[in-house]
């Protein structure tokens, strides 16, 4: 067992043993198995649109494989849509509750890996590798990539992988808890090398950046014969026909007909008025034979029409369409959610002495300011979680002197007063 390995088998043994639920889903303290299992429900949602990318058929005769599958929370609700399904986790303790809360479900299995890879398994097994939170608390590159090389090892032909990775700008150390940060350029490099279809990169510079990535059917025919068009052009937000120039509506869906099987990320470009946009995302088909291609605009684009031009390899792939832009409205702070700081899922309930505000369309952060009960607070740190959006994350101790019970919280962006927020300031 290498180093790392044992590392992270230590650390995780010992959080799974304070408080696995917690460790794992991030929600609160003491989670009992309705909430934890229930805390997985979008998760298990989006994962389930990636099996939109197989042809259809019998689902049982599918099997699926997860990396880092910890006490089972996301294997014991994807149990449904597999003939068989698997997990691996460095910690023997977190499998071994994750058997304790599978033994009802036959055709689901945990496994110890030691060594943090796949070698249990044989080349050419699964149908879907997927990982969520886990890559995040790895601390080395290197066992983060051969787990995605091991990965590739074990994909049957047309076989996906989709997961999560940390891609916030890198620092300068690690741990088995604030892992390892992957670059989108790492992504598509490892792509490229692995000769892999890359089809999803969302989220980039964020802590949930996402990666879907097919390994190629060179069985399958690639159906040429038939030119590629758009179809039509929608906001990647919503259904109308438009995008803005800039904010949070500046992203379109191009829906393609006849697209080609291996065109991708990497192979496939996209320019709106003459400017390189970026493809973040090449969907399953839908609505016939279209396929959704998300792309995020240029920067420095007026407002008015402008030509799409979509080419794979640098060759025009199907005839220009144009796409309406609108100028965007100005930014509008707004108030996501204040909860705990530490129990997420406990609401405005505050037991923890901090206070996290998630606040979107910030324009400048250190405008940003918060009263309690009418006095104002210092904040202790923030934090951009998506700087496309930018959404940023605001944490504010309540100081002791506050009473117990009923209180209010006022944010400011600079003179103006956000929202008022009810409170009850509840310290354990």
């Amino acid at each position: 067992m290498n180093d790392v390995a044992v590392r992270m088998r230590e650390d995780w043994n010992k959080r799974a043993q304070d408080d696995a639920h917690y460790f794992v889903a991030f929600g609160r303290r003491q989670q009992d198995d309705e909430e934890f299992f229930d805390s997985a429900r979008d998760l298990v949602l989006g994962l389930k649109e990636e099996l939109k990318r197989f042809p259809k058929g019998n689902p049982r005769a599918r099997r699926a494989l997860e990396i880092g599958c910890g006490p089972g929370r996301l294997l014991r609700p994807l149990s449904d849509c597999f003939g068989e399904i698997h997990g691996v986790d460095v910690s023997d303790e977190m499998v071994r509750r994750a058997r304790q809360k599978l033994a009802h479900i036959p055709h689901a299995h945990a496994h110890h890996a030691p060594n943090s890879d796949l070698s249990a398994f044989a080349d050419l097994s699964f149908d879907l590798v997927y990982s969520y939170a886990v890559f995040q608390h790895i601390p080395s590159r290197d066992v983060v990539f051969g787990y995605l090389r091991e990965a590739c090892r074990v994909l049957k032909p047309g076989g996906i992988i989709r997961c999560q990775m940390n891609g916030f700008p890198e620092t300068s150390k690690y741990d088995t808890w604030s892992g390892v940060r992957i670059s989108a350029n790492e992504v598509r490099e490892f792509a490229v090398r692995n000769d892999l279809d890359l089809l999803a990169l969302e989220g980039v510079l964020t802590q949930y950046m996402w990666v879907t990535l097919r390994k190629p059917d060179l069985s399958s025919p690639d159906n040429l014969e038939t030119k590629p068009s758009i179809r039509m052009i929608t906001n990647t937000h919503s259904t109308e026909p438009v995008a803005t120039v800039h904010g949070r509506y500046s992203a379109i869906s191009a829906w393609v007909e006849n697209l080609p099987p291996r065109c991708d990320l990497n192979r496939m470009q996209a320019h709106v008025g003459g400017k390189p946009g970026n493809i973040a995302y090449i969907g399953p088909i839908e609505q016939g034979d279209l396929r959704p291609i998300s792309i995020a605009l240029p920067s420095g684009l007026s407002t008015g029409l402008h030509p799409l031009r979509l080419t794979m390899n640098d060759m025009l792939l199907c005839p220009e369409v144009t796409v309406r832009l609108l100028p965007p409205g100005p930014p509008l702070p707004y108030l996501v959610s204040l909860r705990d700081g530490i129990d997420l899922c406990g609401g405005t309930r505050i037991t923890s002495g901090t206070v996290k505000i998630t606040v979107d369309e910030v324009p400048r952060p250190d405008d940003f300011h918060v009263t309690i009960n009418g006095v104002p607070q210092e904040t202790a740190a923030h934090l951009c979680t998506d700087p496309r959006l930018g959404m940023y994350e605001f944490d504010v101790a309540v100081p002791q002197t506050t009473p117990t019970g009923p209180c209010e919280f006022a944010v400011y962006f600079g003179q103006k007063l956000l929202q008022k927020i009810q409170a009850e300031n509840a310290p354990a």
